[in-house]
């Protein structure tokens, strides 16, 4: 056990490079009876986290603790009905965004946000077939005005597959996309959400300027593959980003190995390291690595996303680690931006 007089709000944070002191976590921590009793306010979803918490909290401050830990997502600037805005992006398409996007949502709700996914992709929709929303299911109306998300597997969603046949083209030209993406945006009566997972289009075009012109966006995601050519675009997709102030929360790296049924060896068929390149050319993290495997693909293109439908694999542990990671790196930039924190002492 670690010498007794360490400061909780010393304590660094298990998933972030900073500290529950420089993060504003520490809401009360008292002195009584010999114990110590801290309250702990954490901005990202603990399901399955607590108990291994509390154990490193009392080992790090040297003495019996109780610790309270709580949960709550950030305040950042939102829509009506939202928290937190986090938009999932690729730099082309091919990248498996969609699918990455579906299940990173998923997973949050899983850890024990609130949360919803909005399919940005205009043209090419594809959550209301990954969520096995049944065709020809439209969302509700509200007052005449407002579309009520269709819930599937715990999260609230809306998509322009939603709205439409799945055999109905969107010829339509940018503004006419912008406009309906605004609809999509301001117009869902979305249900108290600590995030909204935002599945962007391939590319740096309109729905990514409207998007960021729109609405605050929290952070975005940056989904790749180890090729070449896929993080040259993903370098792209990070520069738009920056160049309308929204922060990277961190790398995916999807289809970044292989798993031989015959020898079990992996195989990077795509190149190794790309994405942890990139994350540290761009000093952001890289959330996670997601294998190659139909069996992913299959459970989406089913309508049951790997977190939904296979919990306990490695991948949906994968995804889970990834929503994580994510969570923390948006409460990190936004308690970079608040006020400190005032602590709240009792001896006895």
């Amino acid at each position: 056990m670690a010498a007794k007089g360490r400061s909780l709000t010393a304590f660094p944070d298990p998933i972030l490079s900073a500290t529950w002191g420089e993060l504003g976590a520490v809401r009360r921590n008292a002195n009584l009876d010999g114990k110590l009793h801290a309250e702990v306010r954490l901005g990202y979803p603990l399901n399955g986290l607590e108990e291994d918490y509390k154990r490193a909290v009392s080992d790090w401050v040297g003495e019996d603790t109780t610790l309270d830990l709580e949960f709550r997502a950030p305040q950042a600037r939102g829509i009506p009905g939202v928290k937190n805005i986090i938009a999932v992006a690729s730099g082309k398409g091919g990248v498996g965004k969609s699918t990455t996007a579906v299940n990173l949502a998923l997973a949050l709700d899983r850890l024990g946000a609130r949360c919803g996914i909005l399919d940005a992709d205009i043209y090419g929709p594809s959550q209301g077939i990954m969520l096995g929303v049944a065709e020809g299911r439209r969302p509700e109306v509200r007052d005449e005005k407002f579309f009520v998300p269709i819930k599937a597997h715990g999260i609230e969603a809306m998509s322009m597959s939603m709205l439409v046949s799945d055999r109905t083209p969107m010829v339509w030209r940018g503004p006419m996309v912008s406009g309906a993406l605004r609809q999509l945006l301001e117009q869902s009566a979305w249900g108290d959400l600590d995030y909204l997972v935002v599945d962007m289009p391939p590319g740096t075009g309109d729905v990514q300027l409207t998007l960021s012109q729109s609405v605050p966006v929290g952070g975005a995601i940056i989904v790749t593959t180890p090729q070449d050519i896929a993080l040259a675009d993903a370098r792209k997709g990070i520069e738009m980003f920056s160049k309308v102030n929204i922060p990277i929360l961190g790398i995916v790296e999807n289809m970044s190995y292989f798993v031989c049924d015959g020898c079990g060896q992996r195989h990077h068929l795509f190149g190794a390291g790309g994405g942890a390149r990139v994350a540290e050319e761009y000093g952001v993290g890289l959330l996670g690595a997601l294998p190659l495997t139909a069996r992913i693909r299959e459970q989406a293109d089913g309508g049951r996303p790997t977190v939904a439908s296979d919990p306990n694999s490695d991948a949906a542990r994968t995804y889970m680690d990834c929503a994580r990671r994510a969570a923390a790196s948006l409460w990190r930039t936004v308690a970079s931006q608040a006020p400190p924190t005032a602590i709240r002492m009792d001896d006895a």
